[in-house]
């Protein structure tokens, strides 16, 4: 490989510059070459739909891949969550680095808890998973909220909070953590109240398919375990034929007996948006050792959920 700086495509946003940024020093780091930062506009950036209006799936990263199919980047990051779950034939997926923390938290007014919010009190989201699970929760636990769809970045989102037009907002620990904005939580989300976005808190790094050099510079950054549990996670999302924006939480766990990692657990979730009808299910088995096996495991889940009824709740069925 030549010593000339390598294109890391990258959405504009001060999240995903601070994820890319992180990602072009390693990157740096392993090859050796200087990494420039490309930004890129996507539809998801410059929409003011709500992310289930306008499909979700791929609309922060289309415009990246594109950049990279044109040859306009040499590689692009993305977070993990936000990409389909069908791997284009053309792009691999080159790395995918060690998961930050992968909850979601609370961004609420007066250093409040979820449970100590008041009557009425309203949480903002633009997720329908975070929507079906908190409702579900707060039915659960005799607690009166309301969950409000909103739009836009980590600044506007703890605006609504700060400018009193919300009690609450939920939002990635992940995200905050990459821009320093940790400090502004006031409740750290247990997975058993909010399971995350199936690959929350995980990077994605792509590039062309046919560069093998890079690819396997790329691969120097790749966290086999996260992977394998993201890859079961993903599966499961796939086959229950559900998009990115669909109500559906996903966490695999690895389960360790003193430093040796034996089993992984893999936790699913769908519900309704009002959190009255949920399917939540788990299994434990042996760490997949090939990438064919994490798929079948996320398969496997996905299957029983679906004869629990899980395909009834996601509303629109994304193809």
């Amino acid at each position: 490989m030549s010593d000339k700086a390598l294109r890391l495509g990258t959405r504009r946003s001060k999240l995903a510059m601070a994820q890319s940024g992180l990602v072009a020093d390693a990157v740096s780091q392993v090859t050796g070459r200087p990494v420039e930062l490309v930004e890129i506009t996507t539809y998801g950036d410059v929409s003011r739909e709500h992310l289930a209006q306008i499909g979700g799936t791929g609309v922060f990263v289309t415009a990246l891949r594109d950049a990279l199919l044109r040859g306009e980047v040499d590689f692009a990051v993305h977070s993990l969550k936000d990409l389909p779950t069908t791997q284009p034939a053309e792009l691999a997926l080159a790395a995918v680095p060690e998961r930050e923390d992968p909850r979601d938290v609370i961004v609420a007014r007066d250093a409040l808890k979820l449970t100590d919010l008041p009557r009425g009190a309203r949480i903002g989201t633009g997720s329908p998973r975070r929507m079906a699970q908190l409702n579900a929760y707060a039915r659960s636990h005799g607690l009166d909220i309301e969950t409000v769809p909103i739009r836009g970045n980590v600044d506007t989102r703890i605006r609504y909070v700060r400018d009193g037009e919300l009690d609450a907002v939920v939002l990635a620990a992940a995200g905050l953590n990459r821009i320093g904005r940790i400090d502004d939580v006031t409740d750290f989300l247990s997975v058993d109240t909010v399971l995350p976005a199936p690959g929350q808190g995980a990077l994605a790094i792509e590039c062309a398919a046919d560069n093998a050099d890079l690819i396997a510079a790329l691969g120097e950054l790749d966290d086999p375990f996260t992977r394998v549990a993201v890859t079961a996670e993903r599966s499961l999302l796939a086959a229950l034929e559900a998009g990115c924006s669909a109500p559906v939480g996903a966490l695999a766990d690895l389960l360790a007996d003193g430093q040796i990692v034996k089993e992984m657990r893999l936790r699913g979730v769908v519900g309704t948006t009002d959190g009255t009808r949920m399917v939540q299910l788990s299994t434990t088995g042996p760490v997949p050792q090939t990438h064919d096996r994490a798929v079948a495991f996320g398969r496997e889940l996905a299957a029983e959920m679906l004869a629990q009824g899980a395909a009834g709740l996601m509303g629109e069925r994304a193809h």
